[in-house]
């Protein structure tokens, strides 16, 4: 079976959240289990595309309403664990960002073409084309719809579903910058008279899939798409994100200061917590709670400021907080703030910095996750991985993967609303559990034992593609 991921990122080439996570991970798991999958993406001006090798295996044209663009496609080959392609377009595939320009549509629409154009002249025919999230939402339809292709109708097409809060929408007038399409059809491509690609995607693919069971259940009641989304629910499937164990394994991982496996996890977290915490003039003595990622509504992280000027004073400075990400300016502002008035208790670094997101996870004793869209969430399985306890709110795929202490066989803490009062509540209980060393060492060990690798989740998307193979 050949199958050929679509998507606008990729780890270690280019990642922006969990998507890149995601597609950098799972080809490589389904290659070991006989699935000949291969990723297509955007080529990006970032250091792993400069410091590798790629051979140019196509070049060609497709037109964007008056505009004729060039392409070529470049292949990398097994230094991620699958073939990797690459898809350049002079002035609109050849920057140094993922996201964040004005002309975002134009640049995804002539990606889709491209590569679809590609397949066509290469007469490269997939088992499976599977897409990832709007940025390759086009394609079921397209090829479904254009007659330019045509030879690849009849190939069945997934759909994955990271974040349906992103869904791509543009004016009408962007239809002319696609390939020409059965106008019959334009129907498809509609939602409240805008284009929008992750319905479109929706209504054509064979099959869709979301990160998580717990997020395909509120997907159905979602305000713009649940409609939609529950109508063509026959075809959808949760499963949720697995985690290259290979990556995040604190035994092995070069990231971190001192590694550490399931015996000695006690002392090499503490090991760990030391360093960072002198580095960052932290109090090692103290509990440290961490959170990791984008300065978004959808992560609650509009809540931080209040959250952590509340922590600290209720622990009457007995706890340390570490918080690592950037986006939201009044975010950011809000935090720098505290970061100048609670040296000590706590730390903040603006940016994104893979390595030290490892050496936290190692160092932390919890990692907070107070989200009110999480579709999976990945932070809470590598926090797990590295012994580090999860605090979350109850939603998407979290709710999913934590269980709280109070349920007997609980792995973290849990809270339902995504408010300063209940998150410091969760955090509180969290404290008070942190006294009880054994108890908090016994959960550290049964947490990095749970098996959220890609192995069981790679299984579930096998299955789906055979059944939509045996349709055939």
């Amino acid at each position: 079976m050949k199958v050929f991921h679509i998507s606008a990122e990729c780890y270690p080439v280019a990642k922006t959240g969990g998507l890149g996570d995601v597609v950098g991970a799972l080809p490589k798991f389904q290659r070991e289990t006989g699935i000949e999958a291969s990723v297509v993406m955007p080529w990006y001006d970032k250091p792993f595309v400069r410091d590798h090798s790629f051979t140019s295996v196509h070049s060609g044209n497709i037109s964007q309403g008056m505009q004729t663009h060039s392409f070529e496609i470049l292949k990398n080959v097994n230094s991620l664990g699958f073939d990797l392609y690459l898809v350049q377009i002079p002035g609109l595939l050849d920057r140094a960002e993922v996201y964040g320009y004005k002309d975002e549509s134009d640049q995804f629409i002539a990606f889709q073409h491209a590569l679809l154009r590609w397949m066509v002249e290469a007469e490269i025919k997939p088992s499976i084309i599977h897409c990832h999230d709007h940025h390759s939402g086009l394609i079921p339809f397209f090829v479904d719809y254009c007659k330019e292709f045509s030879t690849l109708k009849g190939i069945p097409t997934v759909f994955t579903v990271h974040n349906g809060e992103y869904q791509g929408w543009m004016p009408w007038h962007k239809a002319l910058l696609m390939p020409e399409f059965n106008s019959d059809a334009w129907g498809l491509l509609d939602w409240n008279n805008m284009i929008n690609p992750l319905a479109a995607a929706i209504k054509c693919c064979w099959a869709y899939t979301t990160v998580s069971e717990g997020y395909l259940e509120e997907l159905y009641t979602q305000p713009q798409l649940g409609p939609l989304f529950l109508a063509e629910k026959d075809k959808a499937f949760g499963i949720v994100n697995g985690i290259d164990s290979a990556v995040w394994n604190p035994e092995q991982d070069p990231s971190i200061d001192f590694n550490y496996s399931l015996i000695t996890v006690t002392r090499g977290k503490k090991e760990n917590k030391d360093a960072l915490c002198k580095e960052y003039n932290l109090d090692k003595n103290l509990p440290l709670i961490a959170f990791i990622g984008r300065f978004a509504g959808e992560k609650g992280a509009d809540l931080l400021p209040g959250v952590i000027q509340q922590i600290i004073e209720n622990a009457k400075g007995k706890v340390s907080l570490f918080v690592l990400g950037s986006g939201d300016p009044l975010v950011e502002e809000g935090l720098e703030k505290l970061n100048r008035d609670l040296q000590q208790q706590f730390a903040l670094v603006i940016g994104y910095n893979e390595a030290l997101a490892h050496r936290i996870y190692a160092s932390a004793d919890f990692i907070l996750m107070p989200s009110r869209v999480e579709p999976c969430g990945l932070n809470q399985l590598y926090a797990m991985r590295f012994g580090t306890i999860p605090i979350v709110r109850a939603t998407g795929g979290l709710k999913d993967t934590v269980s709280d202490i109070t349920s007997g066989n609980g792995n973290g803490f849990l809270f339902v609303n995504p408010s300063i009062e209940d998150c410091v509540k969760a955090v509180e209980r969290a404290l008070d559990f942190y006294q009880n060393s054994p108890l908090k060492n016994k959960l550290c060990k049964s947490n990095m034992k749970l098996d959220y690798s890609w192995k069981k989740s790679s299984q579930k998307y096998s299955k789906v593609y055979d059944l939509l193979i045996d349709k055939l």
